[in-house]
């Protein structure tokens, strides 16, 4: 079985497919001959990994949950996916045998690993007591400071534009397009978002 490096957004279900610079366009392309030379496969999308826009809550340019200010994009309240890289490898390893994922696409959406930018902030704005300063940047906004930035540096941009405005991690029902790790493999223990915002206080 093939199981292509993908581990991210689904790319048949990217709302901002042509926003990303052919990003997304190479994986559909291999989806693509993987099926048309009848490769048995096994499609990973756990859309985000914690390493990646959670240690910032999903703030530019910054390393570091912030203990000031915090933009809001959108209405804020789209939800992402985070899971663990280890994680994902332990679904992976799960997966590689089981006949319930041959040619599916897997999904990762552990009930504590969704949440929206104005949760995560809540969140954040508990585990370290105090209110941040909220700035709020419209999908309007966003859109256009993506469209004058240069490729690759709105990449980042792009990732917050997809998964906190246009909710392209959980807008769809995994039931009707392929299937849930979460309940194939119910004895994997998923690191929450809660327990790695713990590491950053």
């Amino acid at each position: 079985k093939f199981i292509p490096s993908e581990f991210g957004v689904d790319p048949n279900k990217i709302q901002i497919y042509n926003l990303a610079h052919r990003f997304y366009a190479g994986k559909t392309e291999i989806r693509r001959l993987i099926e048309a030379e009848d490769i048995p496969y096994t499609y990973i999308c756990c859309n985000l990994f914690m390493g990646y826009l959670l240690p910032s809550l999903a703030q530019t340019g910054l390393k570091a949950p912030p203990r000031d200010k915090v933009t809001i994009f959108g209405d804020g309240n789209a939800k992402a996916v985070f899971v663990k890289d280890v994680d994902v490898a332990a679904c992976t390893i799960n997966a590689i045998d089981d006949p319930r994922t041959l040619n599916k696409t897997l999904y990762l959406r552990p009930q504590g690993n969704v949440y929206s930018i104005n949760e995560l902030v809540a969140m954040w704005e508990n585990k370290i007591g105090r209110e941040l300063e909220k700035i709020h940047v419209l999908e309007e906004e966003l859109l256009l400071k993506i469209k004058e930035s240069s490729y690759p540096d709105n990449l980042e941009m792009i990732f917050i534009y997809s998964a906190f405005v246009k909710g392209d991690h959980t807008y769809f029902d995994i039931d009707e397009c392929g299937v849930d790790g979460t309940k194939l493999y119910p004895h994997l223990k998923f690191t929450t978002v809660s327990e790695h915002l713990d590491t950053l206080v």
